[in-house]
This record gives C-alpha cells, structure tokens and sequence, in this order.
C-alpha cells in the first residue's frame, strides 16, 4: 500500500479517506489498498469520462468486500466496483473507492454439466469461464467483443449482450442467482424467488430490504408494465420489470444492468449452453448500411446466431493498420455484414448458408456475398468486428471518434428507418459517425467525431444528444442496448421514461443504498453527460520531444491514442502485452501506462512530469517488444513513449548503470572483436561476475561470447557470390558482434535465392540506445547510418538478418531523425524473411527442411512486418507443422540481462516460449527456429543445457548447412 495520504490522491489526517484506511487495517488487515498518483489508470474506462479516485482497493473475497462496503458507509466515502474496466459509458470510474474484483476474485469455483451451470466470481473474465466450460461441451451465451478481458461482473453490472445476442440475449437472461454485498456490508443472495441472507443475523435486515422493493412495485405497476421490457434490447434504466407478479419477483434478474449502483455483486451462478456442433459464417456487402439493415428481417428468419454490421471506415483502418492481407473474405461494398448460422450437420448449415445467399442476392440490395469455408479466415473477419471500438478510435486519417452515443437500440425491424434518420441527424450537426454493431438485434454502436476539448464542440455534443435520444425514442427505441446509460446516457433518461417511473428507479435505488455511497452519479440523480471529460483539460504546457510522432500531434497526441479497450489485459491471442500477462497488474498493462502518461501530460494527479517516479514505475516492467503497435487497435506504440520518457526522465541526470553498459553495446561489443578470446574467458570467471554486478547485469545469465573481429570478414568474405549485387546485406551489431556466421549463412541463402548482396559493415541502428532513452545519442548514430545508406541515390533492397535491427531502420530512424532521407532509407528496409518472401528468384526453392519446427517470432518483426512472417514462408517451403509460440521470449534486448527484471524475463517465457522447448527433445526431431538474437539467447538460457540450440532461419536454408545423413 501507498501510505502517503496527503497530497494529490492522498488524504491529510481528519480526512474521511484516512479514517477509512485506518478503518481497514483493522477490520481488513491484508487487504490491498494503493493510493497516490500511481492510481491515475483507474480513473478511466473506455468511456470519455475521468474521475480520480483517492484510493484504489483490491478485495480477495466478498468478506473483504464488506469491510470495505462497511468501512465507506461509517466514512461517508463513495464506492465504485469494477471489473475490467471496458465500460464505454462511464460506469466503472468513480471519486473515493474503487474496488478492483479483477485482481484476485476471478476464480471458477463450480462448473456442473448436467445442470448446466457455472459459479464463478465477479471478477471472473469472460473467456476464463468458456475455457473452463469447453471440456463439457458448453459455454457461455452472452459474447461482448471485449470478451478476452471483460468480467462476469462487469458484464452484469452493464446487462451485456454480445454478437450472438440474436441466439442468447442478454447476460441477465443467463443469470440464476448472484452473490452480492449491500452498501451496509450484508451479505446476500438474489435468485429467481426474492433476497436471502447468507448471515441468520442479517435476516432481519434483508427481509426489510425486500419488504421495502415488493411495496414499491405494487405502488408502479402501471409505468412499469407500460414503459419497460417493450424491446429485447432495452437496458436503459432499472429492469423494474423483472420484479413483477408475473415474473415471479425475480430478484436476481432485476439487479442485472443496475451498474452497480446498489449492490456490489461478489460471486455469481450463471447457465450456460451448448456448444454448436457446426456453424457457417455468411459475409455480404452493400453500398451502405442502411441497406444492411433492410435485409435484416429476412435474415433473421433464417434463425441465425448473429447478424452483425460494420461500414467501410473499420475495414480501411484494419488494413492501414496491418496491412491489406489482415482482411480478407468480404465481397465488393461500403458496409458488411456478418450472417452466421448454427446446427448439428457442417454440410447442412453451409447448404442454408448458400440457399440464404441465394435470396438475398434476389432480393437486389446485396452487392456481393459468399460462404466463408476457411477457419483461419473466419478467425480474422471476427477480429475485425471484435476490434471494431478501437479501430473506429482512431481512423486512417488520423481522425479521432467517441463514444457517448454508441449504444442505442430499436426492435431490428425498425432499424433501417432509424439509422437513415440518424444519419442525417449526423449530417444535420455537420458530425461524422462510424457505425457498426449487433444489426441482428437491432442495437447500433458508432463512433462520432465530437470535439470534446472545447466549451463550443462540448455543447454542440450536448445538442446531438439530446435530439439523439428524441430521435432514438420516436422510434420506439432506447439509450442504451447493452452497455449501460452510465455518465453518458443518465441524464438522458428522463427523455425516455416518465417522471413517475424515474422516481421509481430512485426509490429502488434508495432502498438498497440509502446514503447513495454506490457509484455514485450514474442513472439515478446522474451527472451531466458532459462533466468529467477526461478532454476538458486544463492548459497544457507544450512538450519538446526528440520523437517526432508523425501520426499524432505531438507526445500527447500519442499518448491519447488510448481510449481503454483493453485488449491489452488479454491473457491469449497475439504477442500484447506480455508485462501484464506475466503480473496480471494494470499499471503493468499498455492501457495503464498509457493512462499515467496520460494523467502526466494533464499534470493534475501527476504533477512532476517527465520526473515522475510513478510513470517510471510503470514503464518499468515495459519490455519494449513494441507489440502493442500491432496488436492494439488504436496502435498505441508504448516501446517509443517509454523511449521518450526515459530519456526526458534522465536527462542531465545519472541513468541507471545497464543503460551505460548494455546500452552502449554496439560501441563495446566493436572494442571486445579485438580481445575476444581472453575476454571472454574473463566474463566467464569471478570478476566477470563482479563485472556484471557493476554494470546492473544480472549474474544469473551466462555472457553471451564476443566473437572475434576476423569472423565477420572471413565469412562474409566466404558468402561472395561473385554476382553483381541487387541488394545491401546490413550487418547489425548483433549479428557483427555474437554471431557473424549468420551474415555468411543470410548472404549465400539470398544468393542462392537469386538475391545476391554487397555487404555494408561497420553501421548501426541505434536500437539499444533507443530502448535505454538515450535519444540524442541514437539520433547521432542513426544520422550517420542514413547518411552512409542514402548516398549516389542507391534504391537497392536493405536486408537485416537480425529482426529488432530491421524494425529500428524501418520505424525508429524516420520516426527520430524525420527527414526525407531516413524515410527513403526505411522504405528500403527488409527483413531475412521479407526479402525471401518478396524478392526470391520465382523457380527457387530452399533445401529439404524437417517436417517440425518450433518458431519464436521476435515481437519487433511480429509488430513491424506483420504482412512477411517466418511461419507463413516456412508454411510455403513445405514444413509440416510450425509451432510458434505466440508470444515475447521474455528477454528482449537489455530487459532480461537487467538483474532487476530477470524474474519477470522467465515468467514471460513461462507463457509461451518455454512450454514449447519442453516438449522438445532429440527423439522428436523438432528444430527450434529464432531469428531474433535475443530470442536465441533466452532459448540457449532455457534449454541450451539439454542440447536445444535455436537456428536462425538462414541458417535452417543454408545451402552450405551439414543436414542429417550429410558427410561434411
């Protein structure tokens, strides 16, 4: 715990936040509590809203969630629970406590297959309880796009749906009983039949509770009848209705979608369903959405599991983004949909696909539609629409879009007339809207260019909303269709609901939380939808920044690319972010340093700037792989922000000592070619130990050995071809410095290829001095570099055999120097793997290869040349099965030699590498594959004392190579 309780996000004494905090240490004693800056990442979600909080709580059990509920309400202190923090409402920040349940109460404790349900804590995510309930054949109905991070928790609190909301609805209809913890500390459980106490001795007390609901549903019958459950998406409000004679006083249901606000659910037990045994994706393309939406009725005939809509804006970004091969299987159009079907026969369901098609097509307003057969193509069009958010955040232009009106529904036969009237409603107020959703129910998300960050574009976004929510409602529709009304719908309700059943939500809300100490602000005597902006800020003083950030305005620009997706926080799929993966904290994650970047740049909670001891906490444990650049959505680059601040941070001061002895490697590992032999014996010893203390290294690595400085000119000698050269062969440091027979192997591969190349020695990249921040110096190098490549306008290939050197050519030196000439230089750089992919003689083909190859990818290539992966050319030359450990090796550059980060550098290869080399074994025959020197070494650290040994993949086809049943 943070203990400084004064101050910004502290508290002095007398304070009622000391007086909680002493309060928990007694009644609590263990409970983790953080205060302070380093609290500034929970000050937001995904939505436009930020709200500080003064301490952050992280329970380990509902009892601690009742010594915190009993501690706010003898202080007077607000309460928000949370749980991924993916809300785009705004209903997961909060001013005093904010209890985080992701952190540790996401345990599933209970999964029954013939009842076909599962109990599982709140701060359960999502995908953890579908792998859990796989083996059994079933899963879990409700499916947000946030799925890989958002809580059971969160996904009750919001009533979430998801985009197979057509088959399975909304969570509440999943919902059989919740666990909850009342703003007095009671513990209860809320089931189909009513409230019960867990505690005999709070009996009493919740049969009051109770007796105090049935009394106020008697009282509202009719605005309850008449007003809510007309649409299947309506969210809005309080599901009041839940609690009528008819349905059964269902207790549990009626607190699904109250976001919180009066009870904090702990534990919930949930149905589940099953499986399909085949499904078949159908995508179609139309001119518009509005046609989409047209065919829509007839789709839904076809009892479909999801119809979802996207337009053209998500696709062109996904492309610029990572390039035009990461979407592929949509027709011609400007606007798609997704059409999937279910059943028990694969052939069956594809056939109705194809029939479905067929009408469609007949029905004229389809431009183009087909079957999609490949899985691994179905997997990347679902990633397109699951990443639609943040894709939409942030366009290909540049251009910034919110949220704030992104969630509003109307019955799906209503929906075509609604978005042609929105639409010009858009027009009207001269906005832009990015449009996308769950078509299939009806519910439509967008994105709008509003000018947050000035008094006349945050009243013209009052304006649009308040005539969006006329509109919305004329159409017989509401606020909000699953993401709750939160911050940014609250106060619209009174434009949907009478004042009758308004006051009708407030009295349920009161009986529950009397004091109104639950999240305060949100649905009933909610906030203005326009205060707590987290773009009204105060006056920033500009920032001078060696980076040049070409695609922002400036470092906070950059930064604000953030907008809480949270895909980030994902413990599968894609290589981000492998910090998080490995402690599961969120100041560890690329969305909780982007927020104290963010909060920095404000200069409110964070106050000290580029001194600041919490963001350089933060940015500790970033690795720097620089996957955060691909996998993001909005492409937040944190390797180059973390570049930034280290060295603003330390500028004119004294760095911490790896940054002198690794970072300046390139210049030492040159001086070390000519002593090699005795110097490495040195390292090997007692005083290299020393050595390595003194430099900030660890002593728990071996030194990898310098190779002497006539290695690299004989074999690059022996690598002539003799053939006049179409190509520069770029010998990096590390290849210059550790392993020069890859130079020799690269180049007589390339010549084999009909890719013959002139060496250039003797440059660098200036990578290692970019990772320690020590920016003017690789400003310096990288000059030198472009000056020597760029010379007698030389348009030939650059080929780097080592990928995080290639990256830093392609990315860091424009990005630094920003001149024409480092950009002529990037547009030349090709990795190993992109030159045999792109520039490979047609007729050429490589040496037998094994069948079995485990692949690390090193996250700069993964992140830089998504489009010219190893897999993908390996795949090609005939490999059977590549394994490719999706994920950072865990020593990435100076990270895992830094004696401070060698724990983590192994956790991190825990998740992927590490499982993989274990299987490995000289009966399988398996060839370990790393182009990356760093990934090579982690594996020589992990498994090189059993004999795996990882090649580069110019060394798997050299021509030259010895290969079993060789002679050499």
């Amino acid at each position: 715990m943070n203990d400084a309780l004064s101050g910004p996000g502290g508290a002095p004494e007398g304070d009622p936040l000391a007086r909680l905090v002493a309060r928990l240490a007694e009644t609590a004693p263990g409970l983790r509590l953080e205060t302070g800056p380093g609290t500034g990442a929970w000050a937001y979600d995904a939505s436009n809203y930020r709200v500080p909080p003064r301490v952050v709580a992280f329970p380990r059990d509902a009892d601690e969630v009742g010594a915190v509920l009993r501690a706010c309400r003898e202080t007077g202190v607000p309460l928000t629970a949370r749980g991924g923090g993916t809300s785009m409402a705004g209903n997961a920040v909060g001013p005093g406590v904010v209890l985080d349940l992701s952190r540790s109460m996401h345990r599933v404790l209970e999964i029954d297959p013939a009842a076909r349900t599962a109990r599982v804590e709140a701060g359960t995510v999502l995908d953890t309880l579908r792998t859990a309930a796989a083996p059994h054949g079933l899963t879990f109905g409700p499916d947000p796009s946030s799925h890989s991070r958002c809580t059971i928790g969160g996904m009750i609190g919001n009533d979430a749906c998801g985009n197979r909301s057509v088959r399975h609805g909304r969570t509440g209809s999943h919902v059989e009983a919740l666990e909850i913890v009342t703003a007095d500390g009671v513990r209860a459980v809320a089931d189909h039949t009513g409230l019960h106490a867990l505690d005999p001795a709070d009996t009493q007390r919740v049969i009051r509770l109770e007796a105090d609901v049935r009394r106020l549903i008697d009282a509202e019958l009719a605005p309850i009848r008449t007003e809510l459950g007309r649409i299947p998406r309506q969210v809005s409000g309080y599901q009041l209705h839940q609690l009528l004679p008819e349905n059964g006083f269902d207790m549990a249901r009626a607190l699904v979608g109250t976001e919180g606000t009066c009870a904090v659910v702990t534990a919930a037990t949930v149905r589940l369903v099953t499986l399909p045994a085949a499904s078949a994706l159908l995508t179609l393309g139309y001119d518009d959405v509005v046609d989409a939406a047209e065919d829509v009725p007839e789709i839904l005939g076809w009892n479909p599991t999801a119809v979802e809509g996207m337009d053209e804006a998500i696709v062109a970004t996904m492309r610029a983004r990572r390039g035009p091969d990461s979407v592929t299987g949509l027709p011609e159009g400007h606007a798609w949909l997704y059409v999937e079907l279910d059943g028990d026969d694969e052939a069956e369901v594809t056939t109705r696909a194809a029939a479905l098609l067929d009408v469609l097509k007949a029905r004229g307003r389809t431009t183009g539609g087909r079957v999609v057969d490949s899985a691994a193509e179905r997997a990347c069009l679902w990633r397109v629409r699951e990443d639609g958010a943040g894709l939409a955040a942030r366009l290909v232009d540049g251009g910034e879009s919110w949220p704030g009106w992104e969630d509003a529904a109307v019955a799906p036969d209503r929906l075509a007339a609604y978005l042609r009237d929105f639409r010009a409603l858009l027009a009207a107020h001269a906005l832009t809207g990015v449009l996308y959703g769950h078509f299939g129910a009806g519910c439509v998300h967008v994105r709008i260019d509003f000018d947050l960050a000035t008094d006349t574009g945050r009243a013209a976004a009052r304006r649009f909303l308040g005539e969006a929510a006329a509109l919305v409602v004329t159409h017989g529709g509401t606020l909000s269709g699953e993401h709750g009304d939160g911050r940014a719908r609250g106060e619209l309700l009174e434009v949907m609901y009478s004042r009758r059943l308004i006051r009708a939500f407030a009295a349920f809300k009161a009986a529950f939380d009397p004091d109104g100490l639950l999240n305060p602000g949100i649905i009933v005597a909610p906030a203005p939808l326009d205060a707590e902006l987290a773009l009204h800020t105060p006056q920033v003083r500009p920032v001078s920044t060696l980076f040049t950030f070409p695609h922002d305005e400036g470092f906070e620009g950059a930064v604000r690319r953030c907008v809480g997706i949270g895909r980030c926080r994902s413990d599968t799929g894609g290589v981000m972010c492998p910090s998080y993966r490995a402690t599961g904290e969120e100041n560890d994650s690329t969305r909780g340093r982007a927020r104290l970047l963010q909060e920095m740049a404000r200069g409110e909670t964070v106050q000290d700037g580029w001194r600041s001891t919490e963001v350089r906490d933060a940015l500790d444990l970033c690795l720097s792989c620089k996957a955060c650049s691909s996998d993001c959505p909005v492409g937040v680059d944190m390797a180059t922000y973390k570049a930034e601040f280290l060295h603003q941070h330390y500028r004119g001061r004294i760095r911490p000592r790896s940054h002198y002895s690794l970072g300046w490697l390139p210049l030492t590992s040159r001086l070390a070619g000519y002593v090699a032999r005795p110097l490495n014996a040195l390292l090997r010893g007692p005083l290299g130990r020393l050595l390595a203390r003194l430099g900030g290294v660890t002593t728990r690595r071996t030194i990898p050995a310098f190779a002497p400085r006539r290695a690299l000119r004989r074999v690059l000698r022996e690598a002539e071809s003799g053939t006049p050269s179409k190509a520069l062969f770029f010998v990096d440091s590390f290849t210059r410095a550790f392993r020069p027979h890859v130079a020799g192997a690269a180049r007589r591969v390339l010549a084999d290829a009909g890719i013959p190349t002139t060496a250039r020695d003797g440059l660098c990249c200036g990578l290692t001095w970019v990772s320690t921040g020590q920016l003017t110096v690789a400003r310096t190098v990288m000059a030198r570099t472009v000056a020597h490549l760029d010379d007698d306008g030389d348009d030939r290939p650059i080929i780097v055999a080592e990928p995080s050197c290639a990256a830093a050519l392609k990315r860091d030196v424009p990005e630094l120097l920003g001149t024409p000439a480092a950009r002529r230089v990037a547009d030349r750089v090709q990795t190993f793997t992109g030159a045999l992919t792109d520039l490979a003689a047609p007729d050429w083909s490589p040496p037998p290869l094994p069948g079995d190859v485990v692949l690390q990818t090193h996250c700069h290539e993964y992140a830089t040349f998504q489009t010219r992966r190893p897999a993908d050319l390996l795949r090609r030359f005939g490999v059977r099965a590549v394994d490719e450990a999706e994920g950072c090796c865990g020593l990435a550059g100076n990270f895992g030699f830094e004696a401070q980060h060698h724990a983590t550098s192994l956790a991190v290869a825990d998740l992927a590498l590490k499982p993989r080399l274990d299987r490995v074994d000289d009966a399988t025959g398996t060839v370990v594959v790393a182009d990356g020197f760093s990934c090579a070494t982690q594996i020589d650290h992990l498994a090189g004392d059993r004999g795996v040994r990882a090649l580069h993949l110019a060394e798997l086809l050299d021509p030259a190579a010895v290969r079993p049943g060789e002679t050499s």
